[in-house]
Parts: C-alpha cells; structure tokens; sequence
C-alpha cells in the first residue's frame, strides 16, 4: 500500500469507530507500524528480576532488530543493538543467559559491559577500536519494569510517567522479586487488535469466567441506563467498594486513585482495582497465590494495581505477586504476548506457591483473549466488514489506544511533509 493511502485512511479515520480494515492485515502499515510506533516510543520489554546479577543478560527481537539488555557490575542495566560491529553476527542467541564480557562467536571481537570494544585480534596497529563499540539503545527501568526505545532521540515524557508511577508500583518491591513462569502465547492477530482487546472488558463476562471471580465487571465500565434493579444495587456496592478501599489503602501509603494520562506521547493509565470475595489476588478463590508477601506488606487485601501503557503492555500488582505483559508484533496476523508472573524472591515452588494456582487464571484468560483475537482478525479480513462503533460506556479505552495510535502517525506524516518542504 503507498503511502499517500495510508495518509488518507488516517485522515478519514472516524472517531468511537474501529479502524478500518487495512490497519490490521496490510504488510505495508505493519512496516509503518514498526518505524513510527515500535521504532519511536518507549517499549515495555522486561522486568529488572530476570537480570538479578551481573552479567545476566536478555535479548528481545522488535521487528528486525535484536535487542541485547545486560545488567553491569554496578547494577545499572545497559541495552544495545545485539550486532556485532565487525561483520554484523548476532551476538547474543539466547533469549536469557549470564555472561562476562560480551563476545562475538564468529571471529572472537570482545565487548565490555559499557558496550566498547577490548580486543579485535588481527586489525592491525592502526585499528582504532574505540571507533567500533556496540550501538546503544536508550533504556529506562521504572520502579523495576525495563521499557526500551529504538529511536535516536527517545521521547522525554516516560520521566512524566515514572514521577507518576514510581510511587504505586514502588511497594510492590520488584528488586526483591524472582520470575516464577514465563509464557509466550502467539495470537493469531494484528497487534492492535491484541491491544484492542485488553483495552476493555466489555467482553469478559462472557468469555472469561476465571477472570471474573476476582474482578468485577463494574470496574471497567457499564451503561447506567441498561441496568435492573439487582444489577445497579451491585453498581452501587461496588462504587462504595472503591471509595472504602482507596481511603483504606491511601492511609496505608500506596497510591490508588485513577491517573489517567493515555494522550500522552508516553501514554499511560494506572489505578488499584478492589478485588472481589476474599479480596487478595488473580487466583480462582481470590486468595493469595504467594504465601510469602511481597515488600513490606503484611496485609494481603490490598487489591490489584492495574498499569497499562501505549503501545505495548499492561501490568497487574497484588500484594503476593505480580504479572506483567508484553506484545510485540511479528506479521500483520501474528503477536506474542509474553506473559511474566513474580513472587517474592524468597517464595519457594510448592511450599509458598504452586504453579498451578499461580498461573491459572491468565493461562485461561490469554488462550481466551486469543481465541477473541483471531475470530476479530478473521472477521476484519471479510468483505463485509466496515469499522463498528465503540461504546462509550466500555470502550472509552479502546477509542483512548486507537485514537493515539492515529495521532502518532498523523504526526510522521507531518514530520516528513515538514522536511520534504525544507530541502
């Protein structure tokens, strides 16, 4: 698709509709996606737990590039481009592995931690190897969760994001935390549509009956005109239910309210959810999954912190654990969303927690969400299809996700317009 179509599907884009067919099944927007969105803003890749040492290392594959994520003696986390600088072999093959300096299998070429270049044996007494050090990739941990960007100048509102941030997910301790199971489940769908999907739980009570034991409906929005006598009593108990808990959790110290800032460039939205029955965790009789709390805590009602972030990831904080997402685009119908769960790095399997327990209700929430995904991508693929409209009761998110993701490619046609007519 040449550019020029994809300005005007951008500029006739309707608002409170899904986008039209094309965003979600063209090689050539999936290419743009990647440049402007995944190329340009801040990532969601990781957590600091999975690099628990020095020299522990991860790499992540955005589109065609390979990222090389590496914790240095100091502590401090490092990323670059998973490029050698001699003939471009992949350094790092691995997704995880630990490792002393970083040294290239094909010809020996050795880097530090710091990403220069130490030994390049046969290059001759003139070779100027400082000239040769790994490519850098700007990264940014906050309060543990690691969000990379691609670009050359990486947008600086993410500090707007971690002032906001810092102080919820803080207590929840992460540096103390172990990776417990990862998961990686490839949906047959556009990214977007992934997105989309989380975006709302319009869909949840009919397709996710282990995720609605420990969340209410109610707290991801409903049409007040709509509601019978029982249902609005429900409406009325869980809006109490937010105020009690938040008063009770801000006297406590961690930060609850809503904030909402999904506009932003670095576009974020955070906000402690009550939990229903016994109150504690993503589990299917709401208790803790952990018996080993995480940080400080010692009072495991405390709800669940929701974090989600434009464009790629969303996050949920229990007092007992943590589970993290990421999504990465691999083909305009296929997305792998990696599914990280923490508990206390003290928690031991099988005393503390099973797996089982732990993991239960998002291994049958994601393989559900992905059933959604490929049944929407089917269907955005049909010639009947047209954008539908999005209610504003439960989907003011979904509109909040594409209308950013529309203006973040209104504004590189800009750009580029703005610099063809400078040369």
């Amino acid at each position: 698709m040449h550019s020029s179509d994809i300005q005007k599907l951008v500029a006739r884009r309707q608002t409170f509709k899904s986008l039209e067919a094309p965003f979600y099944s063209d090689q050539d927007i999936l290419d743009l996606d990647m440049e402007v969105i995944f190329g340009q803003h801040w990532i969601f890749v990781g957590v600091e737990p999975e690099l628990p040492e020095p020299g522990d290392c991860i790499t992540v594959e955005i589109g065609g590039a390979s990222i090389l994520i590496l914790r240095g003696d100091d502590m401090g986390i490092r990323a670059f481009h998973n490029v050698c600088r001699h003939r471009g072999a992949k350094l790092i093959d691995e997704r995880q592995t630990t490792i002393g300096n970083i040294v290239c299998r094909y010809h020996g070429w050795t880097y530090n931690e710091d990403g220069d270049l130490i030994l390049a044996e046969h290059m001759g007494s003139d070779f100027d190897k400082s000239c040769h050090g790994l490519k850098t990739v700007h990264v940014r941990s906050i309060a543990g969760l690691i969000f990379i960007c691609l670009a050359k100048d990486a947008p600086d509102d993410i500090e707007e994001m971690a002032k906001v941030m810092e102080p919820y997910i803080a207590p929840h301790d992460l540096a103390n935390c172990k990776v417990a199971h990862v998961s990686e489940l490839i949906e047959e769908g556009n990214w977007k549509l992934t997105m989309e999907n989380n975006r709302e739980c319009y869909h949840c009570e009919g397709n996710h009956p282990q995720l609605t034991v420990p969340l209410s409906e109610f707290g991801f929005g409903f049409s007040p005109d709509e509601l019978d006598q029982r249902r609005s009593e429900d409406v009325a108990k869980y809006t109490q239910t937010i105020a009690n808990d938040h008063a009770r959790w801000e006297a406590c110290g961690l930060p609850s309210a809503e904030q909402d800032q999904l506009s932003s460039v670095t576009g974020f939205r955070t906000m402690r959810l009550p939990l229903m029955r016994e109150g504690e965790s993503h589990t299917l009789d709401t208790k803790s999954a952990s018996k080993k709390l995480l940080g400080n805590f010692t009072d495991a009602k405390l709800g669940g912190l929701s974090f989600w972030t434009h464009p790629n990831s969303w996050h949920h904080f229990m007092a007992d654990h943590v589970v993290t997402f990421s999504v990465l685009p691999l083909a305009p119908n296929k997305t792998l969303v990696r599914t990280t769960w923490l508990v206390h790095k003290d928690a031991h399997e099988n005393e503390d927690y099973t797996l089982d327990n732990l993991t239960h209700v998002w291994n049958m929430t994601n393989q559900q969400d992905a059933d959604l995904v490929r049944l929407a991508q089917i269907g955005s693929e049909q010639p009947a299809y047209e954008p539908g409209p999005y209610s504003k009761f439960t989907e003011p998110h979904v509109e909040a996700f594409c209308d950013w993701y529309i203006k973040r490619l209104e504004d590189h046609f800009a750009t580029t317009k703005a610099g063809i007519a400078a040369e």
